[in-house]
């Protein structure tokens, strides 16, 4: 049943213990909205183009796929209750995350405020920020 709330939710996961709250408020929320809830995770290659010719391209790929199946998988094991959809997607994150939101109708996108990049911000790591200012929605920042 729906509360007619939030009819689609989307948690972006970067895999980081710090990002588990908003996984945890985002499956919360659309639990008790009867919300279809999307579980994102974004493989940013945007690294990868920065990298010399002898890193070794395809196993870094290989490698972010794989974290991005182990961070959704975990995010699967929570959702007892929720109706799920994951995806991995490509590219610089905070754009494909506004991307999807506009794509599939996403009525809420929660994110956390830190993700797992070392260098942290003020306030909000950049690829929070970024959400906030583009998001073609509402925004929750769980910390």
């Amino acid at each position: 049943m729906t509360t007619g709330l939030f009819t689609r939710i989307l948690v972006a996961t970067d895999g980081s213990e710090k990002n588990m709250a908003a996984v945890e408020e985002g499956l919360r929320i659309g639990r008790a909205c009867g919300s279809e809830v999307h579980a994102a995770y974004v493989a940013d290659i945007s690294t990868l183009e920065s990298a010399s010719p002898e890193v070794m391209i395809g196993n870094t790929w290989e490698l972010m796929q794989r974290e991005g199946e182990k961070a959704l998988g975990r995010i699967r094991d929570m959702a007892a209750g929720v109706h799920l959809e994951t995806v991995i997607l490509e590219g610089k994150p905070a754009a494909e995350i506004v991307n999807y939101a506009q794509v599939k109708g996403i009525d809420l996108i929660v994110i956390g405020t830190q993700g797992k990049r070392g260098i942290e911000r003020f306030l909000l790591g950049s690829v929070a920020e970024s959400i906030i200012r583009a998001a073609p929605c509402k925004v929750l920042v769980v910390k």
